[in-house]
């Protein structure tokens, strides 16, 4: 079940979003939001990011609704962490909690989506 977080790095008050506990991630709820092409996208980017990003900084060819609900999906599935700073809903890949259930399993993914990028000649 969702609970409530905040980053140690958000502002006290600051608004929070509902995120699964580690424990809570399931593997079926994983691969399904990975399994639609633009929240693999966005996990890709956010792969590569050095830190956090904004939802804006990362370009999908859909409707500000849909990249919404992508975003959400990542989120309640544990795939991702969201916060608010100011306006600004920033995003980061929940690696470590991942790796920690799923040994191996988000390097694969990220590798095989690299490998499928080059072989069809997409970005």
């Amino acid at each position: 079940m969702p609970t409530e977080t905040t980053s140690t790095r958000a502002p006290s008050g600051a608004r929070s979003l509902e995120h699964p506990d580690r424990a809570d991630i399931r593997l079926a709820d994983v691969l399904h939001a990975l399994a639609d092409p633009m929240r693999l996208r966005i996990v890709r980017v956010l792969a590569a990011a050095e830190g956090e990003l904004n939802c804006a900084d990362i370009e999908l060819p859909v409707s500000k609704s849909t990249c919404t609900h992508h975003f959400r999906v990542l989120r309640e599935h544990g795939v991702i962490h969201q916060l608010y700073r100011g306006t600004a809903k920033m995003n980061g890949l929940r690696r470590d909690d991942l790796e920690e259930l799923f040994p191996g399993l988000i390097d694969s993914v990220l590798r095989a989506a690299d490998l499928q990028a080059d072989r069809l000649g997409e970005e």
